[in-house]
């Protein structure tokens, strides 16, 4: 289970990552695109991955990974309801985020490191 500090740790461990208000939520991005936004007050995560790989999470628990609704859904954006999942879980999808929209330069460190989304709930 995730709480916010630790998820902005997570996301702040990332090459270049800035904070930057989005709305009522925060966001996260690298080379000026976002990546993540957080929810402070419902510790709800959006993370923006591509189709395939929101399948992938969302097939680990359906009620705490989901698209968010709409056309940024079908896009691959995904909610995380963080309390409700491990931290490795948390980390393999938002490393994901990252390198979905980072340079190159900077996602290659990351790829390589990379586990596939299989830890059910």
């Amino acid at each position: 289970m995730v709480d916010s500090e630790t998820f902005i740790i997570i996301l702040k461990s990332f090459d270049e990552t800035l904070e930057e208000p989005h709305f009522e939520k925060l966001s996260y991005r690298v080379s000026k695109k976002i990546y993540a936004t957080l929810d402070l007050l419902n510790n709800i995560a959006v993370l923006k991955l591509t189709p395939a790989e929101q399948a992938e999470y969302c097939a680990i628990d359906e009620t705490a990974i989901y698209p968010v609704k709409g056309g940024w859904g079908k896009m691959g954006y995904t909610c995380f309801e963080l309390n409700r999942l491990k931290k490795e879980v948390v980390i393999s999808a938002t490393t994901s985020a990252y390198c979905n929209t980072a340079p190159k330069k900077l996602s290659i460190k990351y790829q390589k490191n990379q586990k596939e989304p299989n830890q059910k709930q």
